[in-house]
């Protein structure tokens, strides 16, 4: 077949496919009109992932199930757009892993708000300044992102969904690694980068700041200074990348929570966070955490945090496998609440992949 036939028939199929997406989004403005008037959200972490399934399960290729999940991600982030005019609050400025995380999660027809801390991405979901926010909450070698996990005490919002997000790290600046005196970037990419600055750049002053972008925008005004920051961040500030995937680890991830006022329904795969705290007595973590054993609840995560209320008083927060309606998760956090002087349900959510 000659390449002007081919050609031809890409160009009536695009037509078809157009026709469809506006008539898949005609039928996305009707939803909308009908969550406005129920109250509902137009997010709805549930039925996204509920979409995602179908649609990989009647993938037969060539397309890879990456190729069309992101496909589908501009759709879906095109019918939001439509429904409702979406906020999304996120540890900025822009190019940070945050914000890559966020486009990951929501796309590109969604309006982004940069915030200059975690804490300050809480406040503007609970003000109803944004409708969702973005945080780090864990690193696959780092661990957990204790700030995060500190707002959770006294914050009434819920984890509504996760992304994970590859972290792929770059040595970025305006002249050469030979040159540099300085390097700019977050304590926990610092922790993730220990091998390779050791080899590299063992002399070198390493100076913490909140973020990677704002690492790179130092970057961007000084000569002799690095930034360890994405390969979007180096586009933003007009850097070179210096060394690419300078990451001590191959398999560096990190995972982010969506946070909201609401947590999602049931998908049949989904994880639960919680927070509690222990009977100062022999033996109580044991009796908090028998309830998951005895209800063949499997935990994915524990971690410990101080309460900064009195001295060697700890929250443990918990990860676990299952939707807080599920009946064996009930019946588990039930037990739970008589052992425990304090236990809160942070969230029940779609498990990323």
């Amino acid at each position: 077949m000659k390449l002007t036939n081919l050609r031809r028939k890409i160009d009536n199929i695009d037509k078809e496919i157009t026709a469809l997406l506006n008539k898949r989004a005609s039928v996305a403005k009707t939803v909308g009109r009908l969550k406005h008037r129920t109250g509902k959200d137009v997010y709805v972490p549930d039925r996204e992932a509920e979409i995602y399934v179908n649609v990989l399960k009647k993938n037969k290729g060539p397309l890879s199930d990456n190729a069309l999940r992101a496909i589908y991600r501009e759709i879906m982030s095109s019918s939001l757009a439509l429904e409702k005019s979406l906020k999304i609050a996120y540890l900025g400025p822009e190019a940070t892993f945050t914000h890559l995380a966020a486009i990951k999660k929501f796309g590109s027809q969604v309006t982004y708000s940069p915030c200059n801390s975690i804490t300050e991405v809480f406040r503007e979901v609970e003000l109803s300044r944004s409708d969702y926010g973005v945080v780090p909450i864990e690193n696959s070698i780092e661990g957990a992102i204790n700030h995060t996990l500190d707002m959770f005490i006294n914050s009434d919002l819920k984890m509504c969904s996760e992304v994970l997000l590859d972290i792929s790290h770059n040595l970025i600046g305006r002249g050469s690694i030979k040159s540099t005196k300085r390097v700019y970037s977050n304590p926990q990419v610092f922790g993730q980068c220990r091998v390779w600055l050791d080899s590299h750049l063992r002399d070198v002053e390493l100076i913490e700041v909140s973020t990677t972008s704002r690492a790179a925008e130092i970057a961007s005004k000084e000569k002799s200074a690095c930034a360890i920051a994405s390969s979007l961040a180096a586009e933003r500030y007009a850097l070179k990348i210096l060394a690419r995937d300078i990451e001590d680890s191959a398999s560096n991830i990190t995972r982010f929570l969506v946070i909201g006022e609401h947590a999602p329904s049931p998908t049949k795969k989904d994880k639960t966070s919680i927070m509690f705290s222990a009977k100062d007595k022999v033996g109580a973590l044991h009796d908090m955490l028998s309830p998951f054993k005895r209800n063949k609840v499997n935990l994915t995560k524990i971690e410990s945090r101080p309460s900064k209320r009195k001295a060697w008083e700890y929250y443990f927060f918990v990860d676990m496998l299952g939707h807080y309606q599920d009946t064996n998760v009930k019946k588990a956090l039930k037990e739970l609440a008589r052992y425990s002087t304090f236990l809160k349900v942070l969230g029940s959510y779609p498990i990323s992949y």
